[in-house]
């Protein structure tokens, strides 16, 4: 069973329908028994750093997901939920991460559009299990005005380019993070999800 986080953001529930598509069963809870419980975890959003932080603090749900975090459950994070892997964000301010990876959140600057929003090419920087099945340099949607900068180049496993290249797509150990969404780029999407659960499964 995957279980995806929810809290104050937007998205969840699209994530939710992806995998019932799928025929993967999955609950999208705020409860943290049910989170501690699950094969893997799914930390989705769209909406503010600093506000889906405090919500997360708010909800007991920090210590959850640095605890599975740290014994090796497998976890996805989708766009803002990347983001907040992360050391700090620089959203409107600095705000605290939960520093799942050493790195920061910046804006786009120096782009003719922000936020960067359609279909983009990623390019697969290293072989994942996300990556099984999916060709390198499919297209997926993007809609973010904020990137992450890794210090570790060796996180990195994929890369997108938007007037310059960006860090897309991270992982580490049994972590993954995503800055596109998977839940809304057709099959290549699907598989990235598919591939996900199935690691939560074999790791479980």
């Amino acid at each position: 069973m995957i279980a995806i986080v929810n809290y104050r953001v937007g998205n969840v529930q699209s994530v939710l329908y992806a995998l019932s598509r799928l025929g993967q069963e999955a609950v999208l809870t705020s409860d943290p028994e049910e989170i501690e419980t699950a094969d893997g975890v799914i930390l989705p959003g769209v909406g503010a750093f600093a506000a889906a932080r405090d919500d997360l603090g708010d909800r007991g749900l920090e210590e959850v997901i640095c605890g599975l975090a740290e014994d090796g459950r497998p976890i996805l994070g989708i766009c803002l939920g990347l983001q907040l892997f992360f050391t700090e964000s620089h959203e409107h301010g600095t705000h605290r991460g939960l520093d799942l990876f050493s790195g920061v959140v910046d804006r786009f600057e120096g782009r003719s559009k922000v936020p960067h929003m359609g279909w983009n090419q990623v390019s697969q920087t290293q072989d994942s299990p996300l990556w099984e099945g999916v060709e390198d340099d499919s297209f997926f949607y993007f809609a973010h005005s904020y990137f992450v900068q890794p210090e570790d180049e060796e996180v990195v496993i994929g890369k997108a380019d938007y007037e310059g290249e960006f860090v897309c797509a991270v992982a580490k150990e049994s972590i993954f993070g995503l800055q596109f969404h998977p839940e809304k780029s057709g099959a290549a999407g699907e598989r990235v999800l598919a591939n996900f659960c199935r690691f939560a499964e074999e790791s479980s």
